[in-house]
């Protein structure tokens, strides 16, 4: 089962755990993934139908980067060889590419609204911002 596809009680625990996987990787994808159906809420409101259909492809991808960065780290640790290890990098910098890209929109959706999904917007930026941000911080120590 996909990590996007357990209950959130069930992701949380299995993130407290003493395990290796899931960790840092994947919440910080399902974060960004989180701020990417924002911005498709978000965009519902504003009508902006471009910005609904690339949020919603967003945190689709985002979804499945949670998996591949658990997978990636599951196999680096299997064998620590370079082509795993440049993977281990790769999907982080994924992971911020992609919340770079629901920040951005965030924003442009922000800026149609003039309604209470004004605050949804704005989470969804700083939350796609702050994924960004622990993102490329955890590529940089896979390094």
């Amino acid at each position: 089962m996909s990590l996007s596809e357990r209950p959130v009680g069930e992701f949380l625990a299995a993130l407290g755990e003493r395990t290796p996987m899931p960790a840092s990787g994947a919440a910080t994808a399902l974060t960004a993934a989180l701020a990417a159906a924002l911005v498709e809420l978000a965009g519902r409101f504003a009508g902006d139908e471009d910005a609904v259909v690339r949020a919603k492809a967003l945190w689709s991808r985002l979804a499945e980067l949670a998996d591949e960065d658990a997978e990636a780290y599951s196999t680096f640790m299997a064998d620590r060889s370079e082509a795993n290890r440049e993977r281990i990098i790769a999907v982080p910098l994924e992971i911020a590419d992609c919340a770079d890209e629901a920040a951005e929109l965030a924003e442009r959706v922000r800026t149609q609204l003039r309604t209470a999904v004004v605050g949804d917007a704005e989470a969804a930026r700083e939350l796609a911002r702050t994924a960004a941000r622990v993102a490329r911080r955890l590529a940089e120590l896979n390094g």
